[in-house]
C-alpha cells in the first residue's frame, strides 16, 4: 500500500477497492478499534465485511488506520490496528461562510463538494436578503460526513453557525464575493492566519453588509450572475488545495 499526504485525502493503489469508515477517537482503546451505530450497520449488514476481514477507519482528525476485523457482535465491530497515517489539513485556516439558501437541497450540494475538493471548516449564516433563517446543522453534518468518507479525506469538517456580524468580527482576514466588484478574483491566498471567504445569499449582500468589507477585500468570480452555490464551487476550484 503507498500513501500520500494530501489535505487528509488518502491515495492507494486500489482506490475502487477501499471503503473508508469513520470512528469517533473515543472509541479507540490501545490498538483496538470498537466500530457502533451506522458505521457499523453499513460495514457488517451493507458491506459484509467479516472477522479476518481489512477496514480503513479514520478518526476524523488526520489519521488513518488500517485495521483487522477481530470480533463482531450483535451491535459493534472490534478491529485491531495493523497501520497508522498521520495526514496534513493544507486547509486548516481557511472559512467558507455559506448562506442559508431557500433550496436546502443545494446547500448541502455546495458543501459536500467543498468537502470532496478539501474544505474543512464552515459557517452557516444569514444576511438581511436570506430568504431561509433555519437549517438542520445534523443534516449538514451528515452531509459532510459521508462527502469526507466518499472522497478518502480524513478530516472530518467542523459546521458551525454565526451570524453575518459574528464572522466580521472574527479574527483573521475577510475576503466577500460581490458581482459588482471589479476586483477578479483568482484563487492566490495567504493562509498563515485566519481566512473568512463570504457568500452571499439568492438576494446578495445588502450594502450596509457590504460596508464592513473594503473595496479591497471584495471579488467577483465570473463576468455572469452566478447562483450562489455555483459561486461557492467557482471559489473552492480556484483555490490551491491538494
Amino acid at each position: 500500500m503507498t500513501t500520500q499526504e494530501q489535505n487528509g485525502f488518502l491515495t492507494l493503489e486500489h482506490l475502487s477497492d477501499i471503503e473508508l469508515y469513520y470512528c469517533s477517537s473515543e472509541f479507540f482503546e490501545d490498538e483496538k478499534i470498537f466500530l457502533e451505530g451506522e458505521e457499523f450497520h453499513h460495514a457488517v449488514n451493507v458491506m459484509r465485511n467479516s472477522v479476518d476481514e481489512i477496514l480503513h477507519i479514520t478518526d476524523g482528525r488526520g489519521k488513518l488506520f488500517r485495521s483487522k476485523i477481530v470480533e463482531i457482535t450483535k451491535s459493534k465491530l472490534i478491529a485491531t490496528v495493523l497501520e497508522k497515517f498521520d495526514f496534513v489539513n493544507a486547509a486548516e485556516n481557511i472559512w467558507f461562510c455559506l448562506p442559508l439558501l431557500k433550496n436546502t437541497d443545494r446547500l448541502k450540494f455546495a458543501v459536500e463538494k467543498c468537502v470532496e475538493l478539501g474544505i474543512t471548516n464552515f459557517v452557516l449564516f444569514s444576511s438581511r436578503h436570506s430568504i431561509s433563517k433555519k437549517i438542520n446543522l445534523q443534516k449538514i453534518h451528515k452531509t459532510a460526513l459521508a462527502a469526507m468518507k466518499q472522497s478518502l479525506r480524513t478530516i472530518l469538517p467542523k459546521i458551525t453557525s454565526a451570524s453575518f456580524i459574528e464572522i466580521i468580527n472574527s479574527p483573521g482576514n475577510k475576503i466577500l464575493f460581490d458581482q459588482s466588484s471589479q476586483n477578479r478574483f483568482d484563487g492566490r491566498i495567504n493562509t498563515d492566519e485566519p481566512i473568512y471567504f463570504l457568500f452571499g445569499p439568492e438576494g446578495g449582500f445588502e450594502e450596509s453588509e457590504l460596508s464592513f468589507i473594503p473595496q479591497e477585500k471584495r471579488f467577483s468570480l465570473s463576468t455572469n450572475r452566478l447562483r450562489s452555490e455555483t459561486a461557492i464551487m467557482k471559489c473552492v476550484s480556484l483555490l490551491t488545495l491538494p
